[in-house]
């Protein structure tokens, strides 16, 4: 007999007996989707992927969710020119979320969240947009979508500057608490940022160091005291809106 996987983790760690099983509760389902992208000299390329899926985790203890595999790619315009970038176009990300979300409706699912750790505007139309379309063949289903991201800038003009950003002093600390291994001992300072609400068919030329903030004002306990906001505000939307009680 097969050990049983214990403690939250991606739902293909589970036999598919035992996915039939639990979708029959009908449980909330996260897909975590990231990405494989520059954050400064500092911070690696799994930055993005690597807080959706901590979040995800957290949320899905809360409320007894299940967790899909998560998408470590996605659209990533301004940065696509670093080394390691590794960007899709914005109808694969369309597509992906059109695909998961159809295929876990086919199997019973009706209430998932689309959180991704990415949040470039591309990326979320796109992420939007495939849901929208999964939504409209479904009508039971309820999908959320939204960054992490949404909920952290929530805190700018109040703990942290106004300006921070993409490997900036939010995003720094974060990863300094979640993965200080992979954290770099360099701390850049950066004011990159492209004009506001232009299209540009170069976006990159305004992202030379892939950095925008203070990262020298990073540090894990206000890591910390961020993902405890994203995840308790996350959990009152999912309250909210799925109309789901919190279990733990």
């Amino acid at each position: 007999m097969s050990a049983k996987r214990t403690g939250p983790g991606p739902f293909d760690e589970l036999t598919s007996a035992e996915f039939e099983r639990r979708v029959k509760d009908k449980p909330l389902v996260v897909v975590p989707f990231g990405s494989v992208e520059e954050h400064g000299e500092h911070l690696p390329l799994c930055t993005d992927s690597a807080q959706a899926e901590e979040i995800a985790t957290r949320v899905a203890k809360a409320f007894d969710a299940l967790v899909c595999p998560p998408i470590r790619y996605g659209e990533c315009r301004s940065t696509r020119k670093f080394p390691g970038t590794i960007s899709l176009s914005g109808e694969t990300v369309k597509s992906l979320a059109f695909d998961i979300v159809s295929e876990l409706a086919r199997n019973g699912v009706d209430k998932v969240m689309l959180l991704t750790g990415h949040a470039g505007s591309a990326h979320m139309a796109a992420l939007r947009s495939g849901a929208l379309k999964a939504v409209e063949a479904n009508p039971k289903l309820k999908v959320m979508v939204l960054s992490d991201y949404d909920i952290a800038y929530d805190l700018r003009g109040k703990e942290f500057p106004e300006d921070d950003g993409h490997a900036g002093e939010i995003e720094t600390s974060r990863m300094l608490r979640l993965r200080p291994d992979l954290v770099g001992p360099g701390r850049p300072k950066g004011k990159d940022r492209p004009p506001k609400y232009m299209i540009l068919p170069d976006p990159e030329k305004y992202f030379p160091t892939g950095v925008m903030g203070d990262s020298t004002a990073a540090a894990a306990m206000k890591g910390k005291n961020i993902d405890d906001y994203v995840v308790a505000q996350l959990c009152k939307l999912v309250t909210e809106n799925f109309e789901l009680k919190r279990k733990r």
